[in-house]
């Protein structure tokens, strides 16, 4: 074969290559195209391996967070972050960490005062209390040790955790007041904070579908009596309707109830504003010609709801139901940081932030705004995919 029939062979695969994607790409289907453009989305897919990479720390954040959420070390109050290791003088031991604890300092009056003017000098704070490391005795970290019991998924029981220390303990993000390691806490706290919004976004989104789409098919009396009570509930402010909902919760209830009850909280809410859209779409619908013929050939309500008139805009449903999301975050952080939600010894970052909200505090330990990072890199995420997911449907685009 000549270097001319070799080079007319691959023009013509190359030929049939692209006619066989051109065929593939007319006969996708909606959602092939969908995903096609979101594939094409940079920030979309970043936004879907940060949101995979925090579900999967969450489900399985028993294992990878050191202690539990009722682990103290009164010794151990406002400790910084651990610094790790890897060098012991000139020899490379692996990851490590040197014991570290507070003391008190033994000083005089004279010596105190000294001390406390030449910090003021310095712009610093002075304290009777500092931390002393220990630098003999390293501790190398130590992986699947065992510590507190938990239960795998809530299935199986288990006291293995990815890493800790033989002596003493490791604060990778820090401690709290009362000594309690925040990075188990961040941890174990976006098991609440990232599956209370998924979870309330589904039943809200579940109620503004159903509701409005009654409202709009049917319209009348039943159009009228819905549309007055999303008026009532859209005329309440927010705040009063959360602390009067969350008074309705009887006191002294289990932490995994509490849980349920503010899902259902935030679900009551948050479902007006789909309702109406659906409600909206519904009543521009109904007058189609293929939605006419459907009802002449005798196609039950239902039918017709749900396969002629919810496809008609289940692009917007998605764009709607992701970026519904962190407005529930938001509103679970918000309702957690005033009081209102979650309470210890159960921990959310919303929770979490509360514990921060001391100005002074955060002037002297600013670790205990990290759990802010985390909030604020969620909703993002979510609003970036949400954003993608849009220009996915969009068929302009």
């Amino acid at each position: 074969m000549t270097r001319a029939d070799r080079k007319t062979l691959r023009a013509i695969k190359k030929a049939e290559k692209a006619k066989k994607k051109e065929e593939k790409y007319y006969l996708a289907s909606q959602w092939q195209l969908m995903a096609r453009k979101l594939g094409r989305h940079k920030l979309a897919r970043v936004s879907m391996v940060i949101l995979g990479f925090l579900y999967l720390v969450a489900l399985f954040g028993d294992f990878l967070a050191p202690y539990s959420l009722t682990a103290y070390d009164a010794d151990a109050k406002d400790m910084p972050p651990t610094p790790i290791h890897f060098m012991y003088g000139d020899e490379f031991i692996g990851p490590y960490v040197f014991p570290s604890k507070w003391e008190t300092l033994k000083m005089s009056v004279a010596e105190m005062s000294r001390a406390k003017k030449e910090a003021a000098e310095r712009g610093e704070t002075f304290s009777t209390r500092q931390i002393v490391t220990d630098e003999t005795s390293p501790q190398k970290l130590q992986w699947l040790v065992h510590g507190s019991p938990y239960r795998i998924l809530g299935i199986f029981e288990s006291d293995i955790h990815l890493f800790g220390v033989e002596k003493g303990k490791i604060f990778l993000f820090g401690s709290d007041n009362l000594g309690r390691d925040l990075f188990s806490r961040i941890i174990l706290g976006g098991q609440v904070s990232l599956t209370i919004p998924f979870a309330g976004t589904l039943l809200s989104f579940v109620l503004g579908l159903l509701i409005g789409s009654i409202s709009g098919y049917f319209g009348g009396w039943v159009d009228n009596v819905i549309q007055r009570i999303i008026e009532v509930l859209n005329s309440l402010p927010s705040l009063p309707l959360w602390m009067a909902l969350s008074a309705a919760i009887p006191a002294g209830i289990p932490p995994v109830r509490m849980y349920l009850l503010i899902t259902v909280i935030l679900s009551l809410i948050g479902w007006t504003g789909l309702a109406r859209v659906v409600r909206g779409k519904f009543m521009s619908l109904k007058n189609e010609d293929y939605i006419l013929a459907a009802r002449l050939a005798g196609v039950s309500d239902m039918k017709i709801i749900l396969k002629h008139m919810v496809p008609g805009f289940m692009s917007y449903l998605i764009v709607n139901l992701t970026l519904g999301i962190p407005s529930m975050i938001i509103g679970e952080t918000s309702m957690s940081f005033l009081g209102l939600g979650i309470q210890a010894p159960a921990t959310s970052w919303g929770v979490l932030l509360k514990e921060a909200q001391n100005v002074t505090n955060i002037v002297s330990h600013p670790w205990c705004l990290i759990p802010l990072f985390f909030v604020v890199l969620t909703v993002l995420a979510f609003n970036f995919l949400g954003d993608g997911m849009r220009d996915a449907a969009d068929p302009y685009k």
